[in-house]
């Protein structure tokens, strides 16, 4: 049995573990899959898996004060059909902003006069490096971009109140969305 005491930090809990050897193991256009083994602050080894999906960015647009665009599609790891933000990878040499209007034209079919940013968060911080780049747009007008080649996405403007019912009732369950959407409910004194 432990005799740490809980109310006290366990003194390395702050120490960095060290990467003494990385491994890749897959590779494809979203993802790169590696084996590390890290050293442990109390010098023991162990085997780390980690999936890197850089950064990303999301966008929640507002098409007048009370009504936000979102996109409607399968997902297929979800098995379902969800509505969601406008999302996607940040493109090597592309500003986070530069990738937030891509994606809003590409998704969305617009483009923001105004971007302002909410927060980053982790998306999964334990065995994930992926960076999320919240930006909540304003003053949309028409955009042409085609989507990506495996997107096939619906349109729909929601009163931003009906948003975040539906963030509040778990019917919008990406996670970028749902901190998009709290943020805004948010600065706005919902």
């Amino acid at each position: 049995m432990s005799t740490a005491d809980p109310d006290r930090p366990h003194p390395l809990s702050r120490e960095p573990w060290l990467t003494r050897s990385t491994r890749p193991i897959y590779e494809n256009h979203w993802i790169k899959l590696r084996e590390d083994i890290a050293e442990l602050p109390d010098g023991r080894t162990t085997i780390y898996g980690v999936v890197d999906a850089g950064d990303c960015v999301g966008v929640l647009p507002f098409v007048d004060a009370d009504t936000v665009l979102l996109v409607g599609q399968y997902r297929y790891v979800a098995q379902a059909f969800y509505w969601e933000i406008p999302t996607g990878a940040q493109h090597g040499g592309e500003s986070l902003e530069q990738a937030a209007q891509r994606e809003l034209a590409e998704e969305a079919g617009r483009e923001a006069g105004s971007l302002v940013k909410l927060c980053d968060f982790h998306t999964s911080k334990s065995i994930m490096r992926e960076t999320a780049h919240l930006y909540l747009a304003r003053d949309l007008r028409p955009a042409s971009r085609p989507p990506d080649a495996t997107e096939f996405i619906e349109r729909r403007e929601f009163p931003f109140a009906e948003a975040l019912r539906m963030v509040e009732r778990a019917e919008i369950k990406d996670a970028m969305t749902v901190v998009a959407v709290l943020h805004a409910a948010r600065l706005r004194g919902a």
